[in-house]
């Protein structure tokens, strides 16, 4: 895809994003005051998720969602609640966005393959499906006659939809979600800064951009980057952690990545009711109470795993607030109570594999991997709390009876919370905190029980949970940092150009540093350097011109179409023609269906009949017909996979072109 077409793409995107914006912030003014205006960026992505969702669920298109914007612009510019004055004192707004979001797009622009060696097929698979069929539920495109009822999708929802109404094809919308994210969670996180801060107002956006100190460590070593972020990775025995810079360089758009936004929003609403609630009047409670009602509402679509983290911190903190404020338990029963209701359908419908149960009794983290991950935001939160230790020494007992146990690193967490709760008054970066140590000190005694086992039964606790430990702890500490340092005379001279200065370095970074976080693992022959595009399957045209042709071929097929390719596991060039077109075929990517489906006749069933539709002609027809596939893919894969012997009659060849056939059953 040319580039100017691409900047057309963003500026089309961008433009969508501000208008909605726009569009709901005179309505959220009465509440947030000042800080509505960037309120109006998360929340209304979460409002036009919603819109469109229902649109899907009553299959209407989901472009008829842009008619409740409307009307709102509408109803504002009659109102005359958009003053020229007013709007131009408020684009500071507006920079904030734009360098998370260029700065998460120059990241991809220089990183922009759809590979195999993550998860990218799969989260390209749910895009593409979406985009295809915007329905609720949504199709499993990698399980033909299957629905996304087994997981979490509103991430992939709401982009799709984006792209849906922009006309911005799949794959470079893949590669405009993390920017919207970013821009997203930079403007609400700075106006958590501005609310809390009279200096150092950036800082709440550290979390999104800094590592932990294990990388460093790696780098010194003589690692490079890449090897250095992995490492990070898995320095925790029997887990994986991930942040949200390295999810960024990855180029995931996995859904609990997405829901960066959300986490971001809700921290920045709870930040506003602890700070002014007991001077909001009624109908600025409610519409509050409202705002975090969508956000804890859409957090088990976007990513259920959040739910679990910010649903009992959400209910402790309403109940804190109200008794603090000795105000009515309103808004404690009000808020969980519509935060379901909003999405009722999504539980009627839901299928999970779920939850276990809750173990615990494993091994204890090694307490020196366990700071090198956590360590720059402990030493923040100790040296918060040392003043606390000098008054009362006594509570450091505490730490005793975990480090009796060998539990060091349950015992370097349970210190500072003990202070922190025991402070008779309790600033709001002293609750994300608190919240953040509780969501470590869970993980470090208990796990929830999936599929894996063994020395992997924490796997997922840890690398969901940690993720939003960073985002909690993170923000809370350097919220912390922030009161320390906006007391001392600055060090650097403040000033308009030195924060463009900064912008404009955060925004270069990603090419001076030429971050390819794909290229040449696991051997996938991406093109030579200098590859820059926003088109995450540009590869294809220059490494496999003839499948890229083919993708290009099945996106132009109207109807209900289900379609038969190889399976051959889990991250590998298998399972791409699903992914690509987002037309369902009969089996994807095993692992991950064996993840949301469990096991069952199915997982040995349609695997022998994907073999047997290429090798048995006698059965092909009939197979196909059982799953309601109407297309046969024949490439290169299929071929290495199966030795292909087809029908003469009932197949219909309707594509042969760069070595690819595509038949049609009914020919």
């Amino acid at each position: 895809m040319e580039l100017i077409l691409q900047a057309y793409d963003v500026l089309l995107w961008a433009a969508l994003l501000k208008g909605l914006q726009l569009a709901l912030w005179p309505r959220l003014r009465p509440a947030l005051g000042d800080h509505a205006y960037p309120a109006a960026y998360p929340a209304s992505l979460l409002l036009f998720a919603l819109a469109t969702w229902y649109c899907g669920l009553l299959r209407v298109p989901v472009a008829l969602a842009l008619l409740l914007f409307v009307g709102l612009a509408v109803y504002g510019i009659q109102r005359g609640d958009y003053r020229l004055g007013e709007l131009r004192s408020l684009l500071f707004w507006d920079a904030v966005f734009l360098v998370g979001f260029l700065f998460a797009l120059a990241v991809r622009f220089v990183n922009p393959p759809i590979g195999y060696f993550s998860e990218q097929y799969m989260n390209h698979a749910f895009l593409a499906s979406v985009i295809r069929e915007p329905v609720v539920p949504p199709l499993d495109p990698w399980f033909a006659g299957g629905h996304l009822t087994v997981y979490y999708y509103l991430g992939h929802w709401l982009m799709g939809c984006l792209a849906i109404v922009t006309a911005i094809p799949s794959e470079v919308a893949f590669n405009l979600i993390p920017a919207t994210v970013y821009g997203t969670s930079f403007v609400a996180l700075y106006a958590l800064g501005h609310l809390l801060l009279s200096r150092w107002r950036w800082l709440p956006l550290a979390p999104l951009l800094l590592v932990p100190p294990s990388v460093v460590w790696f780098l010194a070593a003589g690692a490079d980057l890449y090897n250095a972020l992995q490492d990070a990775n898995w320095i925790i025995a029997g887990a994986r952690f991930e942040f949200p810079a390295f999810s960024l360089l990855l180029g995931n758009v996995h859904a609990f990545e997405m829901a960066v936004f959300n986490q971001a929003f809700l921290l920045l609403l709870l930040g506003f009711a602890w700070c002014r609630w007991g001077g909001l009047d009624l109908r600025a409670r409610g519409t509050l109470a409202l705002l975090l009602a969508l956000s804890i509402g859409s957090m088990p679509l976007l990513s259920s795993w959040d739910a679990l983290v910010y649903g009992p911190i959400v209910a402790a903190f309403l109940l804190v607030l109200s008794l603090r404020d000795r105000s009515p338990l309103v808004a404690a029963a009000v808020v969980p109570a519509v935060a379901f209701l909003i999405y009722l359908p999504y539980y009627l419908y839901l299928e999970p594999a779920g939850i276990g149960g809750i173990g615990w009794g494993l091994p204890p983290t090694d307490p020196l991997a366990f700071l090198a991950v956590w360590g720059g935001f402990l030493a923040i939160v100790y040296a918060a709390v040392v003043r606390d230790i000098r008054r009362f020494p006594v509570a450091l007992a505490v730490a005793v009876p975990p480090l009796v146990a060998g539990y060091a690193a349950l015992a370097i967490l349970l210190v500072p919370l003990a202070y922190l709760l025991l402070r008779r008054r309790h600033a709001f970066p002293d609750l994300l905190c608190i919240a953040g140590l509780s969501v470590l000190i869970f993980c470090e005694v208990f796990y929830l029980e999936e599929m894996l086992g063994g020395d992997y039964s924490r796997f997922n606790t840890i690398f969901k949970f940690y993720f939003d430990a960073w985002i909690l702890l993170g923000t809370g500490s350097l919220l912390l940092a922030g009161k320390w340092l906006a007391g001392r005379r600055p060090a650097l001279p403040a000033g308009r150009w030195l924060a463009v200065a900064a912008a404009v370095a955060l925004i270069v970074a990603p090419f001076a540093l030429d971050v390819d976080i794909g290229r040449g693992l696991l051997g996938i022959d991406y093109p030579p350097a200098g590859y820059t595009t926003l088109d995450g399957l540009a590869y294809l045209e220059a490494t496999r011109p003839g499948e890229a042709a083919a993708i290009d071929f099945l996106r132009t097929l109207d109807g209900d179409h289900r379609i038969v390719e190889a399976e051959n596991g889990d991250y590998g060039y298998y399972s791409r023609v699903s992914s690509f077109s987002g037309i369902p075929t009969i089996l994807g990517q095993i692992g991950h269906e064996l993840t949301w489906r469990g096991n069952g006749a199915w997982y040995t069933e349609r695997p022998a009949d994907i073999r047997a539709i290429y090798e048995n002609p006698e059965e092909t027809v009939a197979l196909m017909e059982k799953y309601n596939a109407t297309l046969l893919y024949v490439g290169e894969p299929e071929h290495e996979r199966y030795d292909v012997r087809l029908p003469d009659r009932e197949l219909r060849l309707i594509y042969d072109e760069g070595g690819v056939r595509i038949y049609e059953r009914g020919g």
